[in-house]
């Protein structure tokens, strides 16, 4: 794979602002936490600075993670979607074989991903199954229980 994340300028947004408040906000209370503690007196069996300090390595960890989503980034728009085949950003409704129940998808990247609002993303066994499908084609999907087919009835924007 390329290593680049295919987004919609929307997630790139939330993306961003997410950032943003991880590198303003919660920095700012993670050093308080921190401050606290430490006023608490012996550091060495200080459980509460020590929680703080976990913290604080945790959401560096987590802006680490975000930066590089969006170094590596590249914003999509519905308007360069080919409906012929599934791609990202398309909107496939599909029908399970063995039980005929239908469901529809938005295709997202990694971090737009959310089942609540029927968006899975491209690298999900489903997401892999579905890419490069044409209307009426077959995903065979690799689950732990086994392979389930679906059929490709729709592709829209």
């Amino acid at each position: 794979m390329s290593g680049y994340s295919y987004m919609t300028q929307e997630g790139y947004d939330k993306l961003k602002q997410e950032l943003d408040y991880l590198k303003t906000d919660a920095r700012r209370e993670a050093s308080a936490a921190i401050a606290e503690a430490r006023e608490k007196g012996d550091l060495s069996e200080n459980a509460e600075y020590d929680a703080a300090k976990d913290a604080q390595g945790l959401l560096e960890a987590k802006i680490n993670e975000l930066e590089k989503a969006m170094s590596n980034a590249r914003i999509i728009s519905t308007d360069d979607i080919d409906t012929s085949k599934v791609t990202i950003l398309a909107k496939v409704k599909i029908k399970n074989v063995a039980t005929n129940k239908e469901f529809e998808y938005k295709l997202v990247s990694e971090t737009e991903a959310s089942i609540r609002e029927k968006k899975i993303s491209v690298n999900s066994p489903i997401g892999q199954g579905l890419l490069g499908k044409k209307v009426g084609e077959i995903a065979e999907v690799q689950t732990p229980k086994g392979t389930i087919q679906f059929e490709v009835m729709n592709i829209s924007i």
